[in-house]
């Protein structure tokens, strides 16, 4: 069976059926050639073994011919650790230079000048072709697209527009273990409201698996529907790896009246997203995971066209929110007026002049992105997710230990995940495993006291990389 046969049976429900031979480095070998997006890893630089071991700059970059290995990685590692922060685009470079070139030319006129050559718009316009650029990626028409702030900061704005509570409806509903910052985001928006979050925050808990089934989810909300103003979930719960039936439950919340807002941290870039479609209220989304623009980079916020509407019949009149002078509409934004005239759509919801310089790494990270389709990797990822997955259980079925060495907590239904397997492992093995894969040039995330965050991400690993990490973590087991 061939690579577009095995992505056929999974997008149809069905299992892949790997052959006997899947374990081998000739399998992986042989997905890989037949992988039409092996071309994209070359976008991207990679650690290898022995850049990882580097504690002091030496202006060399892995993999470049400047570093004396003539472009060859002969000891390149495994980055499966694109959950938490993305490979660097080679597009950064070029992008962050033009920057800073424009800045050191031509000053303050690199707000209103398109550079010849440059891969970059004027200043002012960086964060809109940022937005144009990311319309196939989160499912949206560019109008409802701005990058601004970051997720934490993000998901506060988007909160004091769409968080109103009253004696009525004052509830968040929440999942049991979100992202810390999410809670403390959510928690800190109903004390700043005079409401006691004890009361306020209604809290999903997971089933003994560890996993939130829609219909659990669905159930809350009837259950709280008539107090609820806001649910607030992951698109992809980061610890289990679960994603969401995002269609479904935004579907059953707004018929009852309540706002729907996503993070979608874990999902921007890693799934398909129809957020216009869906009829999502608001989402946020941090670029620095599997969007690759860089640590801390610039987030995204989606608002739906029906609240990003202004209506000037008199005065403008408009969804409420913070306002700041770059939600204003460009047109006037500069005759400096204290009468506040939205942008309409989400760029209204800005507030600050964002960072050109991460602006740059944004529209360097997209523009990868823009050499393919969100279907593409999706449909890369779900084979290469599921080969991941069928090297685990060979590794747990062949170990003759009365108890597995692991167990993959995250959904056994390619529908329900991204591309992170999560591994809660037998006590006692993570901090062994993880020195293991450490030496052996392998980056993937752990989260004590006993899970491995596995993520292989379509854009830029392999099907051999995958065969590698199951070799070594095999080495790691004593197998």
């Amino acid at each position: 069976m061939d690579l577009p046969a095995y992505v056929e049976r999974l997008r149809g429900g069905a299992p892949p059926n790997f052959p006997t031979d899947a374990n081998s480095l000739q399998f992986a070998q042989e997905l890989d050639s037949q992988d039409s997006l092996r071309h994209l890893r070359d976008e991207f630089i990679l650690p290898t073994k022995g850049s990882l071991k580097k504690r002091a700059l030496d202006g060399t970059i892995p993999g470049d011919a400047s570093s004396g290995t003539n472009g060859v990685d002969v000891d390149q590692g495994i980055y499966f650790v694109g959950n938490s922060l993305g490979a660097q685009p080679k597009a950064v470079r070029r992008h962050v230079d033009a920057q800073l070139e424009t800045w050191a030319s031509v000053g303050v006129n690199g707000h209103f000048v398109d550079m010849g050559e440059s891969p970059l718009v004027q200043w002012q316009d960086m964060a809109e072709d940022c937005a144009n650029r990311s319309a196939d990626i989160v499912g949206a028409s560019p109008g409802e697209i701005v990058y601004m702030g970051t997720l934490t900061a993000n998901l506060h704005m988007m909160m004091a527009s769409f968080y109103r509570p009253d004696a009525a409806r004052h509830k968040v509903i929440l999942e049991w273990k979100p992202f810390p910052s999410d809670h403390y985001a959510i928690e800190s928006q109903i004390a700043w409201h005079g409401r006691d979050p004890a009361q306020s925050m209604v809290k999903i808990e997971p089933d003994a698996d560890l996993l939130i089934p829609t219909d659990k989810v669905l159930a809350t909300i009837d259950e709280h529907a008539d107090s609820t103003a806001l649910i607030l979930l992951p698109g992809i719960q980061y610890y289990s790896g679960q994603l969401f039936d995002m269609a479904r439950i935004t579907a059953h919340a707004r018929e009852r009246g309540i706002v729907v807002g996503w993070d979608l941290a874990h999902a921007a870039g890693n799934v398909e997203l129809k957020l216009h479609d869906w009829g999502v209220d608001f989402a946020c989304w941090c670029t620095y995971k599997y969007i690759n623009a860089g640590p801390g980079a610039t987030g995204g916020v989606f608002v739906h066209e029906r609240h990003g509407r202004v209506d000037f019949a008199e005065s403008p009149a408009y969804r409420p929110r913070l306002s700041g002078w770059y939600g204003g509409d460009k047109r006037v934004r500069f005759n400096m007026s204290n009468t506040f005239v939205p942008t309409a759509g989400a760029a209204g919801y800005q507030v600050s002049n964002p960072s050109a310089l991460d602006l740059a790494s944004v529209a360097a990270a997209l523009s990868v992105f823009n050499k393919t389709t969100m279907r593409n990797l999706r449909s890369k990822a779900l084979v290469l997710t599921a080969y991941a997955e069928h090297l685990l259980d060979q590794i747990n079925a062949e170990s003759g230990a009365a108890e597995p060495f692991f167990k993959i907590i995250t959904p056994r239904d390619p529908a329900q995940r991204g591309t992170q397997l999560s591994l809660l492992l037998r006590e006692g093995l993570l901090d062994g495993i993880a020195r293991a894969l450490e030496e052996n040039g392998v980056m993937c995330d752990k989260r004590k006291p006993d899970v491995l965050r596995v993520a292989p991400v379509p854009l830029y690993s392999r099907f051999e990389d995958v065969w590698r990490f199951m070799q070594i973590l095999r080495g790691a087991l004593g197998l």
